[in-house]
């Protein structure tokens, strides 16, 4: 016979054991655990002494532990039922796998030759029996009848599978990923249904072509929409798959198309300038220097000294390339890699140069949404897209400074080495903007936001500025400017330059986030 402790303010009915030391909470949990000869003592307060229990409490607590007695056995009851009926269904589903290897699907000979056929292309082969090869993309087992939708790249398609077609070894173990060739009737949905393109595939044969992994290794296991960010880098060819990075990918595809429609609209003549290069053009902090065969080179950080030179034979010129930056930030505004967009025109005005990169951002998008497919994914990416109205707003240096300080549009403080001052209480300190500034990104897409359409800020101080760039003849401001738009900032980035050599103008367009930059010489 042991006494058993219980504390009703700091005991424990998880952890407690019925000691002194760890007693238990509740009277009726401590004769739950009791052997039935056990006396207790029982207190309300730490650090009161224990006393031996009422009757009335003790009786209580007898009903308190029969209540938790059958508790206990209704769940032992109903854990042993799931037990069982989960080694049910597992002898069933070893039963259903072993019998299903005995059923061997054959293509009949007598059915019409399906025809082979992309995704994209099958809405004109409706009641006809076609043949489709690609990724399973979503899979559901309803009742025997599998439903998959299938994805080859250009598209989904929905296939379903019954019957025999849906009792074969492969189909009772297809997972996620895995590459199959589908075969059957291509059908209207029904009306009130819905599927990828409006029609679905009733398989009568089928074959798995590359079984994807399962189990832990599934692709589910690996990757979902839940997935740490750093997970999902490390796992970027996964995440390519998903419909919505494929979107973006597909977009781009038309974007390069769209521009190079552009510019060949405009007759300019595209070139394909060297990566590896043994000049800088964007200063020597950025550039990401190797060993070429002995000698120093770089990836080049821009085609602009390239196009500069074939500019005099082959009138204006453009170029898509990669360019390089060693600027090792984790910022929008910093890409070790991008996608570069650079031209170069002879012979135009500033005022030409922006009308120039007016016209090519406005062609672009107007390509864009006049191609139904790339329409389809800009509706699909960003539903509330719409082109940008004509003509664009043009604000100077100076008056965006007067706009912002209308605003209330504050920017750090800065000492005189450009140090961010902070106060007491080691806040940054804001105050209004000045001429001679530089305006930073932040108050630009806060300033584009408001006034909400593309603006040209135009007119930069030459102390902000590269020496090469054009002054407006008699003052201190250069012939340059940023095209802005609202919920991005930047894209454009437009200068003429000093005369060198020719007269000649070039455009540079850096396409990160659809991003560009212009330059023109005169």
């Amino acid at each position: 016979m042991a006494t058993i402790h219980v504390d009703e303010t700091a005991g424990s009915d998880a952890i407690g054991n019925g000691t002194a030391q760890q007693p238990y909470q509740t009277l009726g949990f401590a004769v739950f655990s009791s052997s039935g000869t056990d006396t207790f003592l029982t207190r309300k307060d730490p650090n009161g002494a224990y006393e031996e229990p009422t009757q009335s409490s003790l009786k209580k607590a007898k009903k308190t532990a029969e209540g938790i007695e059958k508790k206990k056995k209704k769940q032992e009851e109903l854990a042993a039922r799931e037990a069982k009926e989960q080694n049910e269904a597992k002898e069933r589903r070893e039963k259903m796998l072993e019998d299903s290897k005995k059923i061997v699907l054959t293509e009949d000979p007598a059915l019409p030759e399906a025809v082979k056929c992309k995704i994209n292309r099958l809405a004109d082969l409706r009641t006809k029996r076609v043949r489709v090869s690609g990724w399973v993309h979503r899979l559901r087992d309803q009742k025997g009848i599998i439903f998959l939708v299938v994805r080859d790249g250009t598209g989904y398609l929905q296939t379903v599978l019954s019957g025999n077609v849906a009792a074969t070894y492969e189909a009772l173990t297809l997972t996620l990923e895995s590459t199959v060739e589908v075969v059957g009737t291509l059908q209207a949905v029904p009306e009130g249904k819905q599927a990828p393109g409006g029609h679905e595939l009733i398989v009568d044969y089928w074959k798995v072509l590359g079984a994807a992994p399962g189990a832990e290794d599934a692709f589910t296991n690996r990757l979902n929409e839940k997935s740490d960010p750093s997970i999902q880098a490390d796992l970027r060819h996964l995440v390519l798959r998903g419909e919505t990075a494929s979107s973006v990918l597909r977009l781009r595809s038309h974007l390069l198309s769209a521009f190079r429609e552009s510019y060949a609209r405009y007759n300019l003549t595209e070139v394909t300038p060297p990566c590896l290069v043994q000049t800088q053009v964007e200063g020597g902090a950025t550039l990401f220097k190797f060993d070429y065969y002995g000698q120093p080179a770089y990836l080049t950080q821009s085609s602009q000294l390239y196009l500069e030179t074939v500019l005099p034979s082959l009138g204006d010129v453009f170029c898509v390339q990669e360019s390089f930056r060693a600027e090792n930030s984790h910022t929008r505004r910093h890409l070790s890699e991008f996608t570069h967009l650079e031209a170069e025109l002879a012979f135009l005005t500033f005022d030409e140069l922006m009308d120039h990169i007016e016209n090519i951002i406005c062609t672009t998008v107007d390509i864009l949404l006049g191609n139904p497919d790339s329409a389809a994914l800009i509706k699909q990416l960003n539903p509330k897209f719409e082109a940008p109205a004509r003509p664009f707003m043009k604000i100077s240096y100076v008056e965006a400074i007067a706009w912002l300080n209308e605003h209330n549009i504050q920017r750090p403080e800065e000492d005189a080495d450009g140090n961010v001052i902070k106060d007491e209480q080691g806040q940054v300190k804001m105050g209004p903007h000045k001429v001679g500034d530089d305006i930073a990104e932040a108050a630009e897409r806060q300033m584009t936001d408001i006034i909400g359409k593309p603006v040209f800020l135009h007119g930069f101080p030459a102390e902000l500025k590269s020496f090469y760039m054009k002054k407006v003849p008699g003052t201190g401001y250069t012939e340059s400017c940023d095209l802005l738009m609202p919920n991005v900032g930047e894209i454009v980035g437009v200068y003429r330059c000093k005369h060198i050599i020719d007269h000649y103008a070039h455009i540079s367009a850096s396409m990160a986030l659809v991003n560009m930059e212009a330059m023109a010489w005169e």
